[in-house]
């Protein structure tokens, strides 16, 4: 059991109503509770992000690089427990959760880096005798939105960097992982000064709005729904504070009549089934040349009867539950809906396990889906995948292009202008030539275009340019 507590300044809070947590592989399990903080949590933290501001940023870079480094070491000393809390808490299997931690463990360690790494440029100047340079200065104060899917990963790739670059941080989690969240965080503050790292517990709705609102805080950076984005993009742009969105994805596969067909079937399978397909890089969209359609069908079907739906403590289970109650009314909506529209059911399409207390969604596949069909066009965030047939290349990139998200695409090929030809023409932030939609490297840019990103970066060296302002300096001797 955890009780999970806001983190405002160097005190834990238990303030506002708690909400219980069970287990979604087991809703007779809870797991603890978190309280339902608000404006006035909001306020508190942001008061203490802002008065450590000073301090932190007046930190030489190596020495907020070097706490960094020693949270990193306290996460990894709790890698397997923080694993564990999370596949229970939102249902991702014991594998990928563990996976997940040492890649947070990393994030620390590579932002750790950062702190010594050099942050500007000597630019020439037309007067003589005149020094002109830039230096990158950090935002602020940050408030940082998660979402419940990646519980560790994705709150390490935004507080990591933030704090590298000397800005302090509110974190409000998703309430679907907020028992993760304060683990996260109760390993993580030790290392900084007191002020530095805050979170708030709370719904979207009332501790994100206050938080998106505040005008202590500098700069958001969220990722979730498209139309909680747009929702914070609205509030930021109107007070004029920096944000940094990332959405929803609809994630195509393109298989060329060339191409390695078991592999194809294997990557297209780990993209849109792992993780109970919750990742917004999961494949959700097939679009196969009409030589290989029957192969690489045949080969999905196999595959997909030999999946280990379960218990995500089991390390022999490939897919877990989906998060929520809500989670699971959509998909199950969803899948229904293909049907109606005319998709034909080839695997799957509903509930798993029949009267077992979890949140499963059998592993679904569609065939004959239209790009007219919801099934094609909207975000399911579920383990559900829909085939469509192309009759050529030009077809496949204008159906991998023919919807309003672009975050990740991968096309399996054998042929090197096949390849080429994709990477310039798909309308995506990723392109990934025979490997799966979902993947990028940490050390790598991650992000979308069109309605899946506000077009900024995350990860890697690009952090920095959300996460810093560039000033410019010139220096003339009187």
């Amino acid at each position: 059991m955890i009780e999970a507590r806001h983190r405002l300044g160097g005190t834990w809070a238990d303030t506002g109503a708690r909400e219980e947590v069970r287990s979604p592989a087991d809703l007779d399990r809870v797991l603890g509770s978190w309280p339902r903080g608000g404006a006035a949590e909001v306020e508190a933290a942001v008061a203490a992000a802002g008065a450590a501001l000073a301090a932190w940023r007046r930190l030489p870079g190596p020495e907020r690089g070097q706490r960094l480094f020693e949270a990193a070491q306290s996460l990894e000393a709790h890698r397997d427990e923080l694993a564990e809390l999370a596949a229970r808490e939102m249902g991702k299997p014991i594998g990928e959760a563990r996976g997940e931690a040492v890649r947070a463990v990393a994030l620390f360690r590579y932002y750790g880096g950062e702190g010594s790494r050099a942050v500007g440029e000597v630019i020439p100047s037309q007067r003589a005798g005149t020094l002109q340079y830039t230096v990158r200065v950090p935002v602020g104060v940050v408030g940082v939105i998660t979402p419940w899917n990646f519980p560790l990963a994705i709150p390490a790739w935004k507080i990591a960097p933030a704090l590298a670059y000397g800005n302090t941080v509110v974190f409000k989690p998703a309430e679907w992982s907020t028992l993760t969240a304060h683990r996260l965080v109760e390993i993580v503050a030790p290392h900084l000064p007191d002020g530095v790292l805050n979170m708030v517990c709370g719904t979207g709705a009332e501790a994100g709005e206050a938080l998106v609102r505040h005008e202590g805080v500098h700069a958001v950076t969220f990722t979730g729904s498209v139309g909680v984005g747009r929702r914070i993009a609205e509030i930021a742009l109107a007070r004029g504070a920096k944000y940094q969105l990332e959405m929803g994805g609809k994630n195509p596969v393109i298989v060329d009549a060339d191409a390695d067909v078991e592999l194809a079937a294997d990557l297209t399978l780990s993209g849109a089934m792992r993780s109970a397909g919750q990742k917004c890089t999961a494949t959700s969209r097939a679009i196969v040349l009409a030589p290989v359609r029957d192969a690489f069908r045949d080969a999905l079907v196999r595959r997909m009867r030999e999946l280990s739906v379960g218990d995500p403590l089991d390390p022999a289970t490939y897919l877990g539950p989906v998060v929520s109650r809500p989670q699971y009314d959509k998909v199950l909506a969803a899948i229904e809906r293909g049907r109606s529209e005319g998709a034909r059911l080839v695997a799957g399409g509903g509930p798993h396990g029949g009267d077992r207390r979890g949140y499963f969604v059998a592993p679904t596949l569609f065939e004959d889906v239209a790009p007219s069909m919801s099934l094609f066009q909207e975000e399911i965030f579920g383990p559900v995948l829909g085939l469509t047939v192309a009759r050529d290349l030009d077809e496949a990139i204008s159906q991998a292009n023919a919807v309003r998200y672009g975050l990740s695409a991968s096309v399996f090929t054998r042929r090197l202008d096949v390849a080429l030809r994709c990477v310039e023409e798909l309308d995506v932030g990723l392109v990934r030539v025979n490997e799966e939609t979902a993947g990028v490297e940490l050390q790598a840019p991650f992000g979308g275009v069109k309605a899946s990103s506000s077009h900024s970066r995350e990860q890697g060296r690009a952090a920095i340019e959300f996460f810093t302002h560039v000033r410019t300096v010139a220096i003339r001797p009187s």
